[in-house]
């Protein structure tokens, strides 16, 4: 199959001039075979580079496409950071190479865009497991001096997904995929409520894109499991649209909510969490959206929410550096130099209540989560995660300052138990 990503460019209902960088994607059995047609057929002539790890470039049923250069990454703790793209970038000196060609799931693929954009040249991806949604995305999720940001990159040209590599893939590194789907749930909650409490800018089309991907995930996760092809196809489809409709919005928004900002908080190892842990993103991501369900539906439980409101307040710099630490409170700092909350009354989250309760009852209930990941074999806890249970509250708490983005989590802030 193929999804023809030129389709969505233009004016769009919402009033804003969506445009796409990627212009095809292609899934297909067998399809790294033929990268060389595919590459033909889409203009890309000329050398180019490869960029692997060690565990991508062994990938099954992968055949590697016919690269000027091959650059493979050590495996043992990469992450996409400026070490990688150091070394990315020297294996460069030296080549000249009109493109670059990224074989692997979501580290590759920072780093790949992240090293396009500085040498100002396109990307190719190629996507060996279905494990995160950012295949297309045109920033670059870094871990940048031990924090989460988001840095420049370019979206691919072009996609290339061959479902004969993707099914073979680690299992584990499937249910991430799942896991960062499903997150969307939430992701896509936070941003109607956001809409409906400070008025954000929505475009209904793209939030039935994203929801779209992940009805096609739900219906077919059994079969992930199994092994599928067909299933893994879906699977690597919905991914891509997600990635799609992050495109047409501009940046994160439609797939990135209160789920993946606890995601982040864990990735960037805070002191007063304290350890170390070894989940994927998705996996971190699939966690995070069965806390944030749990939360959601305990707050829109309460019917009459104007006893409960107070004003809104920012955490202290006290508050943030206990939790964040001084190496990483500059960070926090700076992502947040302007509240996204700034100018919320109570007033407009009373006048929006009956609105957020309809839209947090659209979430699976943490009992269906739960009930789901066990039968699919998913991480289902912070325990999973080499988290203490006990950190959860603070978690969530603190996991907001780390986007300057408005979700319901953040806006809890103006709720009373």
């Amino acid at each position: 199959m193929r999804i023809e990503s030129q389709k969505f460019n233009g004016v769009c209902e919402c009033g804003e001039n969506h445009k796409m960088t990627t212009r095809a994607a292609i899934i297909e059995s067998h399809a790294s075979a033929n990268v060389r047609d595919y590459l033909r057929e889409f203009g890309f002539e000329g050398s180019f580079a490869a960029i692997y790890d060690e565990n991508t470039y062994q990938a099954k049923a992968l055949n590697h496409p016919d690269a000027s250069l091959e650059i493979v990454l050590p495996p043992e703790n990469l992450h996409a950071n400026e070490r990688a793209t150091d070394f990315v970038l020297s294996k460069l000196k030296g080549h000249t190479v009109r493109y670059l060609v990224a074989v692997g799931s979501g580290t590759i693929h920072d780093t790949t865009r992240y090293c396009a954009h500085k040498l100002g040249i396109p990307f190719v991806s190629m996507p060996t497991a279905a494990s995160v949604d950012g295949f297309c995305s045109t920033v670059s999720a870094m871990t940048w001096r031990g924090c989460k940001k988001t840095m420049p990159g370019v979206a691919p040209d072009l996609v290339i997904a061959d479902t004969s590599v993707i099914k073979e893939a680690p299992l584990r590194l499937n249910l991430s995929g799942i896991g960062d789907i499903l997150g969307k749930y939430s992701a896509l909650a936070d941003w109607q409520i956001a809409s409906a409490v400070t008025g954000e800018h929505f475009c209904s089309r793209i939030h039935e894109l994203t929801m779209k991907a992940v009805q096609t995930v739900y219906e077919c996760c059994d079969q992930v499991v199994s092994r599928e092809e067909g299933a893994c196809a879906q699977l690597i489809y919905a991914l891509l649209l997600s990635g799609l409709a992050m495109q047409m919005m501009g940046n994160s928004r439609p797939a990135s909510g209160a789920e993946h900002h606890i995601s982040h908080t864990i990735e960037m190892e805070p002191p007063a969490i304290g350890v170390h842990s070894d989940g994927l993103h998705g996996e971190k991501v699939g966690v995070g959206e069965i806390m944030i369900s749990q939360w959601y539906h305990k707050l829109v439980s309460i019917h009459d929410i104007e006893n409960h409101v107070q004003e809104y307040r920012f955490w202290t710099e006290e508050e943030l550096r206990e939790f964040w630490g001084d190496s990483l409170y500059e960070g926090i700092a700076a992502e947040n130099d302007s509240d996204a909350m700034a100018g919320v009354s109570p007033e407009d989250l009373i006048h929006a209540w009956p609105e957020i309760r309809k839209i947090v009852n659209s979430i699976p209930t943490p009992e269906d989560l739960e009930k789901l990941y066990t039968r699919l074999g998913m991480k289902k806890t912070l325990e999973d995660l080499q988290v203490p249970e006990d950190k959860a509250d603070q978690i969530l708490y603190f996991s907001p300052s780390v986007r300057k983005r408005t979700t319901f989590n953040r806006i809890s802030r103006m709720i009373k138990l």
